[in-house]
């Protein structure tokens, strides 16, 4: 015969429920999204000023990696899109780190699978595929800083929702 302990209820707590406005964790999802969407960004405008063909699979080496000019117009609008991020901050900004990052990941995957075949249209290579990796992973920590931790400090208010009684 088992026993089974119940457990009271505990509150539920959602990633999109909102910081203080001046909570200390909102700057860093700032932080990480202005500096991700500053790299994009960067990586973007260089791509196009080489002015290379838009879907030309051959691309153009920029920074260390592989581009044309589809890959340098969707780095800057995501790199505009983190800006956006950074400007808003608070939540909005952690989520948004969290699905690119997840995107980022999705992407490395997904290009690693087209490297040497004709539907390559954003012309990655092995070193663009690293990068889509890392970048990926940098914006999910960034996303997830100070939401998903087991050591959370009891100021934090993702540990007050998960334990309302201390």
């Amino acid at each position: 015969m088992a026993t089974h302990v119940l457990h009271p209820r505990r509150h539920h707590i959602t990633l999109d429920e909102h910081l203080p406005v001046d909570h200390r964790l909102s700057r860093v999802y700032r932080v990480g999204a202005g500096l991700m969407g500053l790299v994009l960004l960067a990586f973007g405008v260089l791509g196009l000023i080489d002015k290379i063909g838009f879907f030309d699979t051959r691309g153009d080496t920029v920074a260390g990696l592989n581009t044309n000019g589809a890959l340098s117009v969707l780095s800057i609008c995501v790199g505009l899109l983190l800006f956006v991020g950074m400007v808003i901050g608070g939540n909005f900004a952690s989520t948004l780190n969290m699905v690119l990052g997840v995107a980022f990941i999705l992407s490395g995957f997904v290009n690693l699978a087209l490297l040497d075949s004709s539907y390559n249209f954003l012309a990655f290579r092995i070193q663009n595929v690293l990068f889509s990796f890392v970048v990926g992973v940098l914006l999910m920590f960034f996303g997830m800083y100070g939401r998903v931790s087991g050591g959370l400090p009891h100021d934090n208010p993702y540990w007050k929702a998960r334990h309302p009684d201390g």
